[in-house]
């Protein structure tokens, strides 16, 4: 909003800003819970540097959802050498060849490259090359996981799609929960809200699967901003002796005015998980199916 208002003249003669610095997180993708937390005062810090930082706290079977940031074969490199797997988009015009073919198909292609041009920016990799068509364009993904039988091409194509929660994640600390304005200039300060508000985060993501649990829902189905800001009605109940847990707070019937479950806009739609979907159509284990069966 700032430079529209400049725009308008309205804050022509105001100072420009300084930025206060760099933060970056990993995210558990199944918890949506942060696993590390990096500031760097330098604002205009490259992602490279953040390189080091991830082969310190990644452990061996560990599978990476990274971003083009991450977009470096070297470091693709030393991520395989520790028996660390990962998921990334390629770049257009990358220079690729055929090793094998798993899957080719009007709406699937599932190879097996070699990428890169074999110079020390980029030598070569190896690489499985997943093309999911979705009318008429193609989603490209790479990753380190040869295996079909190991992660089915579909299923590549959709944990990739999760990689939005750390979107999500930012956007609940810098907007719902302030992390966007900051309470003082000093970098210590900095550092203190900043700690304080993914503490706090993490404890709301908490309370969402606790309610989530309550309910039998997905967590998907919770609204995080709902339990935030249904908090000071559940805190004025408690005041008035009506409500002491806030688990049962939010799962209770009569509270579902407050807007916790999230209403639902596309139909859900069944994953497929056969690792040669061509191949396995109408077999049992085309589809996932995360039902229960009783032993």
């Amino acid at each position: 909003m700032e430079a529209l208002f400049r725009k308008l003249q309205s804050l022509e003669e105001a100072h420009y800003g300084q930025l206060a610095g760099k933060m970056s997180t990993v995210i558990d993708l199944m918890t949506r819970l942060p696993v590390e937390i990096w500031f760097e005062e330098n604002p205009k810090a490259s992602d490279t540097k953040l390189e080091e930082n991830i082969l310190n706290i990644v452990t061996e079977n560990t599978l990476l959802l990274l971003d083009r940031g991450f977009y470096h074969f070297h470091f693709w490199h030393q991520l395989i050498e520790n028996k660390v797997d990962f998921i990334t988009r390629i770049k257009k015009g990358a220079a690729i060849k055929v090793e094998q073919v798993f899957t080719e198909s009007y709406g699937l292609r599932d190879r097996k490259i070699r990428l890169g041009s074999g110079t020390n920016k980029t030598p070569f990799i190896i690489l499985r090359l997943v093309e999911v068509r979705s009318g008429k364009t193609w989603h490209s993904y790479l990753t380190s996981v040869l295996d079909p039988n190991v992660l089915p091409p579909y299923v590549v194509a959709d944990l990739y799609r999760r990689r939005w929660r750390i979107e999500d994640a930012f956007n609940t600390v810098k907007r719902l929960l302030g992390l966007s304005y900051l309470w003082t200039g000093s970098i210590n300060g900095i550092k203190l809200q900043l700690w304080a508000t993914w503490l706090f985060y993490a404890v709301l993501v908490d309370l969402g699967d606790a309610v989530a649990d309550e309910l039998s829902l997905p967590f998907d189905d919770i609204s995080l901003e709902m339990i935030y800001r249904g908090l000071y009605h559940f805190t004025t109940a408690h005041q008035k002796g009506k409500a002491t847990d806030p688990i049962k707070y939010f799962a209770d019937p009569q509270n579902r005015d407050l807007g916790i479950i999230k209403q639902r806009r596309k139909p859900n739609v069944k994953l497929i998980v056969a690792p040669f979907p061509d191949l396995q159509r109408g077999s049992d284990q085309f589809f996932f199916n995360n039902s229960l069966k009783a032993s």
